[in-house]
């Protein structure tokens, strides 16, 4: 039997190069996988390996078949989905975290962890302008921060009430509503969901031609209402009026939720602020690191104002688990056992500053804006107000529209994908990546263009 602890090989180099490799490639290779890359992702199918590899040929072999099997989302010319890139400093960071090993639950388990979770999340309320003294988890995406924000709405709404939801369950509780926007994202319900709140409970809103909730459309509130609103409308792009709902749902005792997934990083921006005013009078808030501050995947935040909501929630009392003046990081998040997050969110603030994440959101709208104006003077039609980082665009009808979008795709030099607005077949554009640039934006705009004029030739 081979003995895994001779093998003397360096992985971490293997890994270093090949992932070198990928991102000094990035320009050069399509945006999407091709078939043959594809293909060759059927090759890893293989029964079950009885004896031991070597770890440099498992990375080898995961670097070459999995790099090209890969979206280059990381790259400056994916526009489809809200997705950022990864800065350089968040996947160093990303990666140490991983050779440390931390498990992010206890700051017995990693102080640094521990330690590195308060600086950041203390830097994120800063940054985003929310109360400072709020709560705030760690957790896997927008999502699990919406019910991470809903669970606890729910035990602070029914605990006004005089109903202990911990002690007794949902069975019997009083009934909550939740009054949302008809073009929420569909996350959210989700995450209704998921803390036991069923759809029959929601009542849906009229929108203006924005995606804006209509404020005085709104059916009348309580104290058992949680309120759901959008800081960026995942087609538009458009705000909802925070300040006109948020003192409505105070004077009636409801409870407000953002959804600011990435449309909350936009307070981080001189130039673009004003559209989120009033976003700090909610409750409570949601915003992913994964899109517009360009960390890895697996990265959001919630933030909460109600401290004993969130304990009532999420924390946890066990003989092991220590109980001191640090804060302990299991107490605020669905998971207990969970990897170190925040340790990516600390390296970014700190390379990027507020000043680079400003930039970063700044640069990306006003590419946004730069697409806007060469398409429409190509002919597209541009379906919104282009007021962040979304371009919402049709040909001359529909079947053009999937002609132009084909051509674009099959470019393999840029993507973005199809999207319904209005009950409309059209094309959307988000630009998210931290590694888009002017000469990305001035290429992707050519290929529309030769997009929109082949659509006339047919």
């Amino acid at each position: 039997m081979t003995d895994l602890a001779k093998d003397t090989s360096d992985p971490f180099q293997t890994a270093y190069k090949a992932a070198r490799q990928y991102m000094s490639s990035l320009d050069e290779r399509s945006v999407m996988p091709d078939e043959v890359a594809l293909r060759a992702l059927k090759g890893l199918h293989e029964p079950l390996p009885q004896m031991p590899s070597l770890d440099v040929s498992v990375i080898e072999q995961l670097g070459k078949v999995g790099g090209a099997a890969t979206v280059a989302t990381t790259g400056g010319r994916f526009f489809g989905f809200v997705v950022g890139g990864a800065l350089p400093v968040s996947i160093a960071a990303s990666w140490l975290a991983s050779s440390w090993d931390q498990n992010a639950g206890s700051w017995l388990l990693s102080p640094v962890a521990g330690e590195l979770e308060v600086i950041a999340g203390q830097w994120l309320l800063e940054i985003l302008d929310l109360p400072r003294d709020s709560a705030f988890g760690f957790v896997t995406g927008a999502t699990m921060a919406t019910y991470s924000s809903i669970a606890s709405a729910r035990s602070s709404l029914l605990n006004r009430k005089g109903y202990d939801v911990k002690q007794k369950g949902l069975t019997g509780a009083p009934r909550l509503r939740v009054v949302m926007s008809e073009e929420i994202h569909p996350t959210n319900t989700a995450a209704l969901g998921y803390a036991g709140i069923g759809l029959d409970q929601i009542e849906y809103c009229p929108v203006d031609a924005q995606g804006r909730i209509i404020p005085n459309k709104m059916p009348e509130l309580d104290d058992l209402t949680i309120v759901m609103l959008q800081a960026g409308n995942i087609n538009s792009g458009s705000f909802d009026d925070f300040k006109t709902v948020c003192r409505k749902a105070r004077a009636a005792g409801a409870w407000v939720h953002v959804d600011g997934a990435f449309g909350l990083w936009a307070r981080v921006s001189a130039e673009k602020k004003y559209l989120t005013e009033g976003v700090e009078l909610a409750d409570s808030w949601s915003v992913d690191g994964h899109k517009w501050l360009n960390l890895p995947q697996d990265s959001a935040v919630y933030v909460c104002r109600d401290h004993a909501a969130v304990h009532d929630v999420f924390g946890v009392s066990a003989t092991y688990l220590m109980k001191d003046e640090n804060r302990q990081p299991n107490n605020f998040t669905p998971e207990l056992s969970r990897r170190a997050r925040g340790i990516e969110y600390w390296a970014a603030f700190k390379s990027l500053g507020a000043s680079g994440i400003a930039s970063i959101v700044e640069r990306t709208c006003g590419y946004a804006r730069k697409f806007s104006d060469g398409l429409e003077s190509a002919g597209y039609k541009i379906l919104n107000d282009v007021v962040l980082n979304q371009v919402v665009f049709i040909a001359d009808d529909e079947e053009n529209s999937r002609r132009a979008l084909k051509y674009i795709q099959d470019s393999g030099r840029m993507w973005l994908g199809p999207t319904t607005w209005k009950d409309q077949y059209a094309m959307r554009i988000s630009v998210s990546s931290a590694a888009t640039t002017k000469a990305d934006v001035e290429e992707s705009l050519a290929i529309m263009l030769d997009a929109y004029n082949i659509t006339k030739l047919n």
